[in-house]
């Protein structure tokens, strides 16, 4: 009941009129974001991170979270009627929404990804009252040792679970670590990594990393790949369900919303590889398997389900743990951050209004986006018929504004500039840009946990396997370094097998 009872209480807060204008203006601006081929809601929620400099805390969050889940609905518009993901957990929406649009069902196809997304998102946030709390206070007997396990986990965890190669993840989260070493000793007071200027003697802010690693680096390769994608047209009266679509339908979001939100809690994983995931299980659970690829509704449905429901699960550990799940929820600790407030497990007591209210809004926020993706669906398509070309400088002008802003200082400019350039480079070389964000998020506390523990115990390693938790925490660390040589292992093992069953085929031939 204590739990029902802060819920009551966060709905006291984000019913507010203000609360109320931010948490439509971030769900209204992550559908615009998310229907924009190429920016995604993390960049978009970087790209908008000044924007919340000066407001209330709780106005702030529930804007910006309002961007990464409204991102999810969003990205299915590009998706089905233009054949173009507006971000990557929209990839597999594609796959099946857009042959649906040819056969003249988009409004079928729209109207079940909003009503799954609908439904997961509520789903999600239910578990996320109920969980929280328990997690949060589980959390609370962590000390020094515990925490700098806990953030090595979540990097670690970051790099193997990820989608793509792990070597590649953990170049990205090393080169984060060494971003955020950079300016000046914690402890001693000495500068690092500074090579003499002034301007880093105060270190490197995550805003210009995160503006320039997601914002730009995704706006230079869209201007790359810009296609000129036919937008298939959708009326209001299509946006229905009819009962056999339901029938169709309703298994499938409830597969996926519930994949998608235990994909969440994990780090690294994300809205991407659950509406992967949960469209692969969709397949092998329906009676038709060969309609997918060539437009089926229940792909579609699960698919959308999965992706929201991961991107509210990836807020259960970034509230009662700090450790973020996914690269907004990263974007997500760092406006906390920026905003003077600690995170870890003493959030859920000490801001407890901040918390509750976050919370309590995202029941708002996706029941506002339910009457936005149905009525006024045809509404947001009528933007994708903006050539793309007149959106980049705006968007590029935002950013560098952005930028100067933090600290009235063109050298941050001259950093999300070089920082676009980084992130740019990563996308050709394929290195994930989500362990780099971590890292500079995460190396805080890394380092002074590190540190403390080291002086608790006078220099001895075995502090961190001396408790039972701490122990579980440094085998869970090992387990994820181990598991992507164990996959490496098995795969060298299965392509030596297949190329013996070759050489055996031919000499029998």
């Amino acid at each position: 009941m204590d739990a029902l009872a802060s819920l009551a209480h966060g709905f006291s807060i984000a019913l507010t009129p203000t609360n109320l204008l931010f948490v439509f203006i971030g769900v209204t601006l992550g559908q615009l974001i998310g229907a924009l081929p190429g920016i995604g809601p993390s960049a978009g929620m970087a790209l908008l991170l000044p924007i919340t400099f000066g407001l209330d805390p709780v106005t702030a969050l529930v804007m910006l979270s309002g961007i990464m889940y409204g991102g999810m609905y969003g990205g299915t518009l590009t998706s089905v009627l233009v054949n173009v993901p507006g971000e990557a957990a929209s990839v597999m929406t594609a796959v099946d929404g857009n042959q649906l649009a040819r056969q003249g069902r988009a409004g079928q196809a729209l109207a079940a990804s909003a009503i799954g997304s609908f439904l997961a998102g509520i789903g999600a946030v239910t578990a996320l009252v109920f969980l929280t709390p328990a997690l949060s206070a589980f959390a609370l007997s962590f000390s020094a040792p515990e925490y700098f396990l806990l953030a090595l986990l979540g990097i670690t965890a970051t790099a193997s679970l990820g989608t793509g190669s792990a070597i590649k993840a953990m170049i990205g989260a090393t080169l984060g670590l060494m971003i955020a070493l950079v300016g000046t000793d914690p402890i001693q007071g000495t500068s690092r990594l500074t090579f003499g200027s002034l301007d880093l003697l105060e270190g490197i802010d995550f805003l210009p990393v995160a503006i320039g690693v997601f914002g730009i680096a995704e706006i230079l390769v869209s201007m790359e790949q810009t296609q000129a994608g036919h937008v298939v047209r959708t009326r209001l009266k299509d946006m229905w369900l009819t009962r056999k679509d339901w029938l169709e339908c309703r298994m499938a979001m409830l597969r996926g919303g519930v994949i998608g939100f235990f994909i969440g809690l994990m780090p690294g994983a994300g809205p991407t590889v659950a509406a992967l995931l949960a469209y692969v299980v969709e397949k092998k659970a329906s009676p038709h398997p060969e309609k997918f690829g060539h437009g089926a509704l229940d792909g579609v449905a699960a698919a959308e389900s999965a992706n929201n429901s991961a991107a509210h699960g990836a807020m259960i550990p970034m509230l009662a743990l700090g450790i973020p799940g996914s690269a907004s929820t990263a974007v997500l600790l760092a406006a906390l951050v920026l905003l003077g407030i600690r995170p870890g497990p003493m959030l859920l007591t000490e801001q407890a209004d901040l918390v509750w209210g976050l919370i309590a809004s995202m029941f708002i926020g996706n029941v506002m986006l339910l009457i936005m993706n149905l009525p006024l669906a045809p509404l947001f398509a009528s933007i994708l018929r903006i050539p793309y070309a007149y959106l980049v400088p705006g968007i590029l002008i935002v950013s560098l504004v952005g930028a100067y802003a933090i600290s009235l200082s063109l050298f941050n400019v001259g950093l999300t500039l070089f920082f676009g350039m980084v992130g740019y480079l990563m996308i050709r070389a394929d290195i994930p840009r989500a362990p780099l964000v971590l890292a500079v998020v995460l190396a805080p506390l890394m380092e002074s946990s590190l540190r403390q523990s080291l002086m608790l115990s006078e220099g001895s390693p075995g502090i961190f396997v001396q408790r039972p938790l701490s122990a579980v925490l440094a085998l869970l660390v090992i387990l994820s370094l181990a598991l992507p040589l164990f996959n490496f292992l098995l795969a060298r093992r299965a392509a030596r097998r297949a190329g013996v069953a070759e050489a055996l085929s031919h000499s029998s031939d």
